[in-house]
């Protein structure tokens, strides 16, 4: 089924996710909606440090019904995003609250560096083409970033703060 309002689907109000920062990452490698400083901004208040770099073998997949796309693996292809660093304790885990509870928290190796962690999509509703950034800006980035905006605070209290 397609969801009616798919700009609502990734809003980190599900129910408690296992502790996917368990192992303390460093970097986030962010290929989607998180590479706008506007979402960024929204949710945890500012924009952290961020380079531009790719990860071979993976892609970020349009999702169906879905504004916001996976991280998929795609031997051949390659997935350009930004690396975010510099991010406290608490901004990992209310970026990890919004993170839809479907993702992987895995580390992945980039061109820039050895590795950084990504949210990995497991599969399923997979579109065959790959998500449309500049699309996504022109059609649902104001939206969707008001909306992140909007529970910004139900995430960080989820989160513990």
């Amino acid at each position: 089924m397609r969801d009616p309002n798919p700009a609502d689907r990734s809003t980190g109000l599900q129910a408690p996710l296992p502790n996917r920062l368990a192992d303390r990452p460093t970097a986030l490698f962010v290929y989607g909606t998180l590479q706008f400083e506007t979402v960024l901004g929204g949710l945890i208040g500012r924009v952290p440090e961020r380079q531009p770099t790719t990860t071979l073998d993976w892609r970020a997949a349009a999702l169906e019904g879905r504004v916001y796309p996976g991280l998929v693996s795609a031997p051949g292809s390659e997935a350009r995003g930004l690396l975010l660093t510099g991010m406290s304790e608490r901004e990992w885990r209310v970026l990890d609250a919004f993170e839809d509870d479907r993702y992987d928290l895995q580390r992945i190796d980039l061109t820039c560096r050895s590795a950084a962690w990504a949210y990995v999509w497991p599969g399923g509703e997979v579109q065959v083409e790959d998500w449309d950034a500049a699309g996504f800006q022109e059609r649902h980035l104001q939206a969707y970033a008001g909306r992140c905006a909007r529970i910004a605070s139900d995430l960080a209290a989820r989160a513990g703060y």
